[in-house]
């Protein structure tokens, strides 16, 4: 008569290593007293989520500020939904925005005492435990069909009972080990079911480091846990892989929390110590006044490409995803708005228990704040390592003088207040266009001049020549204004708006008008930054140069 040793030969006649040989293997980690062990474990199937990136941010950061260790494990064993690349992708992104793993899964290579980091290069080690389970009697084949798992759901549906598998419906649950023997023998496919001794009507005390303590449904669900294809099933790769890889801290979005008795329940079987859980609030979207997930289907913004692409900072989005991840955050951040966000100690309890509704336009603020309080030569280099991924164009610009990009960036900037003209590297681009001759006769081509229909081109000819001629470009900026006041005067403009309105009759416009009119000349548009120092960047000579080919061509 057939017994259990002889079940577990023939599922697994490879030779397999202990729990003990396990356990030795991957000793306690040797760290100090209080340090965290946290991982992010994404599926290869495709690009970095936003919210993928606030859980890994978070993951990341408990780990810093305890003198821990953040790992990356790829939890690559869904073969139908993974995508080739992908793994080394996620990881390119996540370097991106400084998010990177002291350990595991770095590519094409791996770092780290406690691999594979692949789940899909584990596998001695889930056969390993599951062999275990089914000698102490908590594992077994499952032959169930998919007809007969059809049947059990109608039926379950008919009786308005909780959906699975479990007490009467786990028909392979007490299946005679010789009749799976003889099953598994003729080749009839079959999986590995966990045994649980759960019941679905009674609560479990549970602990969430965000959460505090809950009262949870017990799991008496038996859940496949060794797939047809011989690959573990998420559930119970994740509790193996935290406990040998010494996970401390697992870090989670809230969809996962009603997975959390199953995941207890799979520690309490192996008699292992299961890690803390912390839930994070799912990042929200509002679709026609309800909220929802944000969604990798339908919101551009839930891929982290889409802040690269357009040429956001990497640390504003960080910024913003660290302000909805404690409520204090924002009040340290006015307050020293450049320093490292490492220098913020972030705490489980300070995370609100509702989701986030992202707000770009909150991150856009933080993206103006970020680039105008930093140096120039920095945005500088940013913006131009951009650029070379994205605008090859404009990277050429740039190269061409790298001093020159700095001087335009640098406009306004050395001051308390300074100005807040960009939100992205693409807006600087757009905004100093002109500053370049080939970008600059282009748009001249293009566009028609937005010239103040109030004046006749007579006029606004004769004015921009009088500029060229006698404006003063070696006087520091009050004095050069009073000699562009000057010329106005000249040509019956008044010094200001005001004096303009007060005397109608004797003036046809006022000082502003005048500097809009060389503005345009010079920019081909009403708006850009400080005039002055636009003339002191382009220089005397190639004004000169545009305002005449602007009088002899477009007045």
């Amino acid at each position: 008569m057939s017994n259990i040793d002889d079940l577990i030969g023939k599922i697994f006649p490879q030779k397999l290593p202990t729990i003990a040989e396990l356990e030795a293997r991957f000793p306690a980690r040797d760290l100090p007293n209080g340090a965290l062990v946290t991982r992010f474990a994404p599926s290869p199937t495709g690009f970095l989520h936003t919210g993928s990136l606030f859980t890994a941010l978070i993951a990341q950061k408990v780990a810093k500020q305890t003198g821990g260790i953040f790992m990356l494990r790829l939890e690559d064993t869904d073969t139908k939904r993974e995508i080739s690349g992908a793994g080394e992708k996620l990881l390119g992104e996540m370097a991106e925005f400084s998010v990177i793993p002291d350990e595991g899964f770095l590519g094409q290579a791996e770092k780290g005492h406690y691999g594979p980091y692949l789940q899909s290069q584990r596998a001695d080690i889930y056969c390993a435990v599951i062999k275990y389970l089914l000698k102490i009697g908590r594992a077994y084949p499952c032959f169930a069909t998919t007809e007969e798992l059809e049947m059990m759901r109608s039926e379950q549906e008919a009786e308005h009972l909780i959906p699975g598998y479990y007490g009467r419906f786990a028909k392979y649950r007490d299946y005679p080990v010789e009749e799976a023997l003889k099953l598994i023998k003729q080749g009839v496919p079959y999986v590995i079911r966990f045994k649980s001794y759960g019941n679905h009507e009674n609560k479990i005390p549970a602990y969430d480091l965000i959460r505090g303590d809950l009262m949870l449904t017990e799991n008496d669900q038996d859940v496949v846990i060794l797939k047809g294809d011989g690959l573990p099933t998420y559930h119970f790769a994740h509790v193996v892989d935290d406990h040998f890889m010494r996970t401390t801290t697992v870090t989670r979005g809230e969809e996962w929390l009603s997975s959390l008795p199953l995941h207890l329940d799979l520690f309490a079987a192996l008699k292992w110590k299961h890690p803390d859980y912390a839930h994070l609030p799912v990042i929200n979207k509002l679709d026609n006044g309800n909220k929802r997930k944000l969604s990798k289907r339908k919101d551009p913004e839930a891929a982290v490409s889409f802040f690269l692409e357009d040429g956001y900072p990497p640390i504003a989005l960080l910024t913003y995803l660290m302000s909805i991840a404690n409520s204090n955050f924002e009040e340290w951040w006015a307050l020293q708005p450049l320093a490292p966000l490492n220098d913020f100690e972030f705490t489980f309890t300070k995370m609100s228990l509702e989701g986030a509704l992202f707000d770009i336009d909150k991150v856009r603020f933080f993206a103006k704040e970020i680039i105008a309080q930093q140096k120039a030569q920095q945005v500088a280099r940013d913006a131009n390592e951009f650029a070379k991924r994205y605008l090859p164009a404009y990277a050429k610009l740039i190269e061409k003088d790298f001093d020159y990009f700095v001087k335009i960036i640098n406009i306004e900037r050395d001051k308390p207040n300074p100005r807040k003209d960009y939100t992205t590297y693409r807006d600087i681009y757009q905004a100093m266009q002109f500053f370049y001759d080939e970008c600059y006769y282009k748009m001249l081509a293009d566009n028609p001049l937005p010239f103040n229909p109030q004046y006749d081109p007579t006029t606004i000819k004769t004015i921009l020549l009088d500029i060229s001629e006698n404006l003063d470009f070696s006087l520091p900026e009050e004095s050069w204004f009073s000699s562009l006041k000057e010329i106005a005067f000249r040509h019956k403009f008044a010094a200001n708006l005001k004096t303009y309105k007060k005397e109608p009759d004797i003036y046809i416009g006022h000082t502003g008008d005048v500097a809009e009119m060389l503005r345009i000349t010079l920019t081909t548009s009403k708006n850009s930054p400080n005039l002055f120092y636009v003339l002191q960047i382009i220089g005397r000579k190639r004004v000169q140069e545009r305002i005449a080919l602007v009088v002899e061509k477009y007045l």
